[in-house]
């Protein structure tokens, strides 16, 4: 796939790096990365993937745009209240980069939805926000043997780890770092406890940069590890994290 002229120019300063390159952009507009949620943390790390020359990004979100998520959702804009968040994601995404096909997928990721989107992608990123879906994303990449990115955010701090399903069987999952989900009462939400829209775009652009790292295999994978980030005192912890093999998903009796 040779790159046109428009191409050589968008993606200049990538072509300048010997990770990347003229083979690396290519393979990266063949790529296929599955985005759900396009909010918070979704919404910058889809504006860097379409930025970067992803190929094709299949978004995944229910929801419809409000009022209150622009502080932080900036695929989103104050004429576009109203509408399902997959179109003004689209919309916006393709205004940024016509070289994406943006594909919506409007509906609420299920037990009976999220083995079908799964295997969309070569990876999954996910910006969701709550526990029922991270643990649904996570158990569906396991099974398909697909990469995971998975991000969370709450007041001024962010986490962010890498799950190598498919990859890398001595890594750890999602389940091994938190074997059970917490009680509903035990968990603030973004909803109710506030969020700074800034942690979000450091974040997503974070998760975004590990996506293209994946799909290039270049540099060192935070899989094996907990990104811890607080924005308010200005701290950045990387924590090791391993298998767990009691772990209920991957655990050597989990079959």
């Amino acid at each position: 796939m040779a790159l046109s002229p428009t191409q050589m120019e968008r993606y200049s300063r990538q072509l300048l790096l010997k990770e990347i390159g003229g083979a690396g952009q290519t393979r990266l507009l063949q790529a296929r990365v599955v985005v759900v949620g396009a909010g918070g943390l979704g919404s910058p790390a889809a504006c860097y993937l379409a930025a970067a020359g992803v190929g094709q990004l299949i978004l995944a979100d229910d929801d419809r745009v409000e009022l209150s998520n622009l502080q932080r959702q900036i695929l989103h804009t104050t004429d576009r209240i109203g509408q399902a968040k997959t179109d003004s994601a689209a919309q916006a995404l393709q205004a940024l980069n016509p070289d994406v096909q943006v594909i919506p997928f409007t509906q609420r990721v299920t037990q009976e939805t999220v083995d079908g989107l799964v295997q969309q992608g070569d990876l999954l990123l996910d910006g969701s926000d709550n526990f029922a879906t991270r643990y649904l994303l996570n158990a569906a990449c396991f099974r398909a043997g697909k990469p995971l990115v998975s991000a969370a955010v709450l007041g001024f701090e962010g986490q962010l780890s890498v799950f190598r399903h498919g990859v890398d069987n001595t890594a750890p999952c999602y389940q091994c770092l938190y074997p059970h989900p917490p009680a509903p009462e035990a968990t603030p939400t973004c909803r109710s406890a506030g969020v700074l829209g800034a942690v979000t775009g450091i974040l997503g652009a974070w998760q975004a940069a590990e996506a293209i790292k994946a799909l290039l295999g270049v540099g060192d994978s935070l899989a094996g590890s907990l990104l811890l980030v607080n924005v308010l005192h200005g701290q950045i912890q990387r924590i090791r994290i391993t298998k767990n093999p009691d772990c209920p998903l991957c655990g050597a009796g989990s079959g």
